[in-house]
């Protein structure tokens, strides 16, 4: 499967520009293009997640708990796959791959229904995995993609709770809230990443600055990319000079809380709904904060219990934030 992403690299661009012109001329949002892109190196990155994905511990048939009883009888509990998977995903073609390796590994079949976007860049890589499926030995219907793109075919697959174990929606929040309300299957989700770099008093502001500024431009489309950025206010004066400079200069509009305001030109003010909102673009709420708590409380009012970090040589407090943040990434 690796090998026939990288070997067909070109005919994956020509495939993907079939889908990129039409939402260009549609006039979709530059965050949308850019999930949807295909380039050598994300051609590439594709390829090596499935390698990645090889090199993960088979977790079939692994005993993750067992005892035995006073009379003799042994009992386990044994990992297994969940059997028929669902994935409806959105704009971002390398999910097709992502999605059909991980549900491979797990010993699981798995049914793929991307967005309309992107159905010629699906259809590419979904002809790549299943010739490799064929040449393994393996049936290539473990991999199925819907090739239909009207939202008919997602309400008939909500409803297949006969043959269908599970469904995953990935994509934006309307996307999975109207999965959740339609889905007669138990449906694993999010709703959405507004996700928080929190830089403490005893951060390393180097390293601080060039995390954030990675944690909001290498890819603000994705969900776990940071939406805002907590700063306490004994280094605000001192940092947010240096990461706004970058931030301003890799065109990331700042919507700044008032002490962030007073510190900073050129950004503009933040209002109570900004930090509720998972941007997806380079946009990026900037807010100063009085302590650890505060910004600890700020993660727990606006966020979305998805991916949150926290910068700071101080043990303490790290082990406090990773123990008081209700995130699935800490």
């Amino acid at each position: 499967m690796a090998e026939g992403i990288v070997s067909s690299t070109t005919m994956l661009k020509a495939e993907n520009e079939k889908d990129v012109i039409p939402a260009q001329k549609a006039g979709l949002s530059d965050a949308i293009i850019d999930r949807l892109r295909l380039t050598d190196s994300r051609i590439k990155d594709m390829a090596e997640g499935i390698k990645q994905i090889i090199n993960l511990p088979d977790p079939v048939g692994d005993v993750i708990w067992e005892r035995t009883r006073p009379n003799g009888l042994q009992i386990q509990k044994v990992r297994v796959p969940i059997g028929v998977i669902v994935i409806i995903y959105e704009s971002r073609p390398n999910v097709t791959a992502d999605a059909a390796a991980l549900c491979l590994k797990a010993g699981n079949a798995v049914i793929l229904r991307g967005g309309k976007e992107s159905i010629h860049s699906n259809i590419a890589i979904y002809k790549i995995l299943s010739s490799a499926l064929e040449r393994a030995g393996l049936d290539k219907h473990c991999i199925q993609l819907v090739e239909i793109i009207e939202r008919e075919a997602i309400d008939y697959l909500l409803k297949a709770d006969q043959y269908v174990d599970v469904v995953i929606p990935r994509g934006g929040e309307a996307l999975i809230r109207a999965v959740v309300e339609k889905s007669t299957i138990p449906v694993i989700k999010h709703y959405k990443g507004v996700c928080h770099v929190f830089v403490d008093e005893f951060a390393n502001l180097k390293m601080a600055e060039d995390v954030c500024f990675n944690a909001k431009v290498q890819r603000p489309a994705t969900c776990n990319a940071m939406e805002t950025m907590l700063v306490h206010e004994k280094v605000a004066s001192v940092f947010l000079p240096n990461i706004a400079r970058r931030l301003l200069d890799a065109k990331v509009e700042i919507r700044g809380c008032n002490k962030t305001c007073k510190i900073l030109s050129n950004v503009k003010q933040a209002t109570e709904e900004d930090f509720y909102n998972e941007y997806l673009d380079l946009i990026l709420n900037v807010k100063v904060v009085n302590s650890l708590d505060d910004a600890i409380l700020h993660i727990t009012k606006y966020g979305s219990n998805h991916s949150d970090a926290i910068i700071t040589e101080d043990v303490n407090n790290a082990l406090k934030f990773t123990k008081e943040v209700d995130s699935a990434a800490v």
